[in-house]
């Protein structure tokens, strides 16, 4: 018997099928994997320029990057930029909190609890549904044209995402777990703080991301309702002037605050999930 395991062993396999080798992670130092992230935004870079250089991209047109920069030099001197920062990143902070402490509160209540799904949750996908731009008109009539509006227009963009996510996650928390929980006697807030949260992290960490991305785009809507201050209010000076350095400027401080954004999810991610790998690393 112990010899006919040894034949088996050793013998080749049948035609057709291949010996499976198992795919090695390849360890990737920090530096090489920034430089690679850094490679789309610099090709960019360099097409922008050369296209400025060459004249097929003219100044009414598009800025060059020289005079992009120039006018980030110009509006950081005279002070327009750090107040229509503050100003900004104030509505889209406040807004954004508005919107994740709705949004977490109602997934968390609707994902629970079965009288919660079964009063709010049809509703609140009817108004998930809705543009966010769409309210803008609304939210004027309603608020006016004060700061008010514009904050819970964000508020509301960043509210569903949040739902949506912390909804789902409480959802596909074990029942055994949490049946044996109450078991032991632990009170319903307790679960949740102890139980149903720690396991929707990373659904709750997908909402965040996906509701800090909104905070931006909704912020560029928000501006439009008459601002008279933040980087919306740039915007509309600089194309009252025909300003494409200054209108450069603006577009690209709202992408660089996205990607912050994004940024900043994703070091939490790392901090709150030590265990999970990066997203790619086996690849």
């Amino acid at each position: 018997m112990s010899d006919t395991r040894v034949k088996a062993v050793d013998s080749p396999p049948p035609p057709g099928l291949v010996t499976p080798r198992p795919q090695l992670r390849k360890p990737r130092s920090r530096p090489y994997a920034l430089t690679v992230r850094a490679l789309g935004p610099f090709a960019l870079l360099g097409l922008w320029w050369a296209a400025s250089a060459t004249g097929l991209l003219t100044p009414d047109v598009l800025a060059s990057p020289a005079e992009v920069l120039r006018a980030v030099g110009e509006l950081w001197g005279n002070g327009q930029l750090p107040d229509a920062l503050t100003t900004s990143l104030t509505r889209s902070g406040l807004g954004l909190l508005i919107g994740l402490a709705a949004g977490l509160t109602l997934g968390i209540t609707t994902g629970f609890t079965r009288l919660g799904d079964e009063l709010l949750d049809s509703s609140l996908q009817t108004l998930r549904t809705i543009p966010f731009l769409s309210l803008v008109p609304l939210f004027m009539v309603w608020f006016g044209i004060n700061e008010t509006a514009k904050i819970l227009l964000i508020a509301v963009a960043t509210t569903f995402p949040m739902y949506v996510s912390a909804s789902s996650g409480v959802r596909n928390t074990d029942p055994k777990l949490v049946e044996a929980m109450r078991s032991f006697g632990m009170s319903r807030l307790a679960i949740v703080r102890e139980v149903v949260l720690p396991g929707a992290l990373p659904s709750l960490l997908a909402g965040l991301r996906l509701s800090m991305t909104l905070s931006v785009i909704a912020l560029i809507a928000a501006e439009e309702i008459n601002a008279t201050a933040g980087i919306g209010y740039l915007m509309s000076q600089a194309q009252s002037y025909a300003r494409t350095d200054i209108l450069a400027v603006c577009i690209l401080v709202y992408g660089l605050l996205g990607l912050t954004a994004d940024i900043l999810v994703r070091l939490l991610e790392r901090v709150l999930m030590p265990w999970r790998t990066p997203q790619g690393a086996r690849r």
